[in-house]
């Protein structure tokens, strides 16, 4: 049964970057890249610990590191950019660098942000409330403002993709509660890439940004089952954006990672969860399981009794050419490089 809820706190346990773990980030913190830097650059954003707390633009002040690169030939003319969120397993061997390879062939400049290293955390595959997704939100969204700045780059031509937890990021992104949040101001993504992004506790707003949308999904992932994805899907259609769904058939979570499918036994998955969470809530603020009121605290029990463990992740050739297709295409049609 499909609960419904109006809520503003549910959010992953607190994490917030003590000083120790911010000083090598904070130690060079850019307030702009006006002056065309490049490599890796240090820029400010905040550690929210759940969507509460980005909405009212509260959150830990922190220092979070990406690495900026341009095509190799550029025309002297303004280039498009991608800007990429990593998964619960942080920046993995063969997947965000070498997505970042291809953008950057097909004439896309890259920002491949790190949300974790900054804040002491090499993972959070096993323990999601180590790190919000909120607060991944907030970092892209605070790239999206640094890397406008930079004279090579369109900031109109801005798009943001991501793997797993980063692929809720890249949908996250669309959220105008979200980008008030971090006081975007008009700046937003012009697409949104999500590969085997969670669909499962999906967040939904009153307004989006409309961008268009390319979702690209495994068909034999148990991890984030590509079911409720196409619930996701037809929601953001409701709202304006063009939405680009492929599920990839045998596919499983992380198709695009270099290596044979395993079983990871210890990872957290909502994969029989249901819950679709409303940012603006009713006048009342009041949560509903259809007609029915859910106190505050069982929306916790609910958590409780439909989060697993245990999910396969590998690669899978046919399915990453295909994903590479679908991208090169979204590109060529959204950010124009």
């Amino acid at each position: 049964m499909r609960i419904w809820i109006f809520a503003l706190h549910l959010a992953a346990a607190a994490f917030a970057a003590g000083p120790a773990s911010a000083s090598e980030a904070s130690a060079d913190l850019r307030a702009d890249l006006r002056d065309g830097a490049t490599g890796r650059v240090a820029f400010a954003s905040r550690t929210p610990t759940g969507p509460s707390e980005l909405m009212a633009g509260q959150g830990a002040p922190t220092a979070v590191t990406a690495e900026l690169k341009l095509p190799d030939a550029t025309a002297g003319r303004r280039m498009p950019l991608m800007i990429l969120s990593h998964g619960s397993g942080g920046i993995l061997a063969g997947r965000e660098e070498a997505w970042a390879e291809r953008l950057r062939a097909w004439g896309v400049a890259t920002m491949l942000v790190d949300s974790f290293t900054p804040r002491g955390i090499r993972s959070t595959g096993e323990d999601q409330g180590r790190l919000s997704t909120a607060a991944s939100v907030a970092d892209a969204l605070a790239a999206l403002a640094i890397a406008a700045t930079h004279p090579a780059i369109d900031p109109d031509r801005i798009g943001v993709m991501g793997f797993s937890k980063g692929g809720q990021v890249a949908l996250y992104t669309l959220l105008e509660p979200f980008r008030r949040g971090m006081a975007m101001g008009e700046r937003r993504f012009a697409l949104h890439v999500a590969l085997y992004a969670s669909c499962s506790l999906p967040y939904r707003s009153e307004r989006t940004t409309g961008a268009p949308v390319v979702m690209l999904l495994g068909g034999a992932d148990d991890y984030t089952p590509a079911e409720h994805c196409r619930r996701y899907a037809d929601w953001f259609r409701t709202r304006g954006s063009a939405v680009e769904l492929a599920v990839f058939a045998g596919a499983h979570h992380g198709f695009d990672v270099p290596g044979p499918v395993r079983r990871l036994s210890r990872v957290q998955t909502a994969r029989n969860c249901g819950l679709d969470i409303e940012l603006e809530p009713l006048p009342t603020g009041r949560r509903w399981a259809d007609d029915t009121v859910i106190p505050n605290d069982g929306i916790g029990a609910y958590l409780r009794g439909c989060m697993e463990r245990g999910a396969s992740f590998g690669g899978d050739p046919e399915a990453l050419a295909a994903a590479i297709l679908a991208v090169r295409t979204a590109v060529e049609r959204h950010l124009r490089p």
